[in-house]
């Protein structure tokens, strides 16, 4: 009965994390949606993938159609026979969240109304809209998921081409789509566009790493035991002792590695110069740390 009791839990537990994760991917999707809608749609700004690839085909049938395309049609009809491929191909463990952030990004596209919330300014939209979408983007991708499009594609294609990375065929569909925008709309737009991509990309990134970043401390010295207890002392952090020799001299010698916040890197130098001045330092970022006394694992997946 505890055993049945157990799995019971467990299933609970993943269905509240699942159902988690949903909201997150509506709450992502929706971002993002605001920033194609209200900052590159109006302008024209396109950013690859298949919102811009929308922007295109909205731009192209306007002629023919008041207003376009509207994009979540284009999004919804361009990642449909994609979706069907990839659940052929990789299954539907692959794609299943895949599904789900797709519809949800059509559907708040379809909502979500065009409005120029940037007066038409070329800098503002390529700043607020990459900020925006990265945002989105990354709260999506905390969710593990995606959104279809060129990242489907791209993992599609790998199949066959094998010899490239999912990211690097996935960088040169979105470079295909961003040249497209160069005949269509003109070079100084699409070198806004561009500055929307960046952003976009660092943005997504400080979300799913943190902005938060601590630092990893290597310290070589001759007192390096003293240096651990004051360090687990007055910082209450742990350290490793890493086993060193050195490569001209071939003395032998510990070799400290901590990981610490920013504010207490400046007393850890202090530390280290009170007790052995002479002591070689290197301090590098660490983008992300779990464990105790920092991110616990859920902390960092939200």
């Amino acid at each position: 009965m505890m055993h049945e009791g157990g799995e019971d839990g467990i299933m609970k537990e993943y269905a509240k994390d699942t159902a988690l994760d949903v909201l997150w991917m509506f709450l992502g999707t929706a971002i993002m949606a605001v920033a194609v809608n209200c900052f590159f749609t109006p302008v024209n700004l396109v950013t690859g993938g298949f919102s811009g690839l929308g922007i295109i085909i909205r731009h192209l049938t306007d002629p023919l159609i008041d207003g376009g395309v509207p994009l979540w049609v284009s999004n919804t009809l361009l990642n449909i026979p994609l979706l069907l491929a990839a659940l052929k191909l990789k299954g539907w463990k692959f794609i299943g969240r895949t599904v789900i952030a797709s519809a949800f990004f059509s559907l708040n596209l379809y909502w979500i109304p065009v409005v120029d919330f940037a007066a038409s300014d070329l800098l503002m939209s390529s700043i607020i809209g990459g900020a925006l979408q990265g945002f989105g983007l990354g709260i999506v991708l905390q969710a593990r998921s995606t959104t279809g499009g060129t990242d489907t594609l791209a993992a599609l294609v790998h199949l066959i081409w094998k010899s490239n990375s999912v990211a690097q065929i996935c960088a040169v569909l979105d470079g295909i789509v961003i040249a497209l925008s160069i005949f269509i709309f003109g070079i100084q737009i699409t070198m806004y566009g561009l500055i929307a991509v960046y952003l976009s990309g660092k943005v997504s990134d400080n979300v799913l790493t943190g902005t938060k970043n601590a630092r990893l401390v290597y310290i070589i010295s001759e007192n390096s035991a003293l240096i651990c207890s004051e360090l687990m002392d007055k910082l209450e952090r742990g350290a490793t002792m890493l086993h060193g020799k050195g490569a001209y001299t071939s003395s032998e010698r510990d070799v400290l590695m901590i990981a610490v916040s920013k504010k207490e890197l400046v007393s850890l130098k202090e530390i280290v110069s009170d007790i052995d001045p002479n002591a070689f330092m290197i301090v590098g970022d660490a983008r992300e740390i779990r464990g105790e006394g920092f991110e616990s694992h859920r902390q960092a997946e939200l």
